[in-house]
Formats: structure tokens, sequence, C-alpha cells
């Protein structure tokens, strides 16, 4: 008796958000690392290393 339209919108759900999620992480190494880096005084390398954690924990959650 379970109905398979009603698990559809809870995926595309799921998917949505989670691919939403994927860009703000995306969005804040690309231009919001960078900038706060250069207020506070960062070195590039940390900087960059920030850079690299953040794109591969959007990689993750995009997965």
């Amino acid at each position: 008796m379970s109905n398979p339209q009603i698990a559809v919108p809870n995926q595309a759900a799921a998917g949505s958000s989670s691919l939403l999620m994927a860009t703000a992480l995306t969005f804040a190494s690309l231009i919001l690392l960078p900038a706060v880096a250069a207020q506070v005084g960062m070195s590039s390398s940390v900087s960059s290393a920030l850079r690299i954690a953040l794109m591969k924990a959007a990689a993750k959650r995009y997965n």
C-alpha cells in the first residue's frame, strides 16, 4: 500500500538542499575566504589550505 509518488518529492528536496549547501561552500571558499583572509592578514598558504578544505567538504556534501 505504499505510494511511490510521495517519496519522489522528498528525494528531490534532499537533492536540492545538498546542491544548495555545496554551492554555499563553494562560494565561501572562492569569494568569502580570500576576502576575510586579506582583512585579518592571514598568509596565503593558510588561506589556500582552508580553501581546499572547504572545496573538499562541498564535493563530499554533494555526493
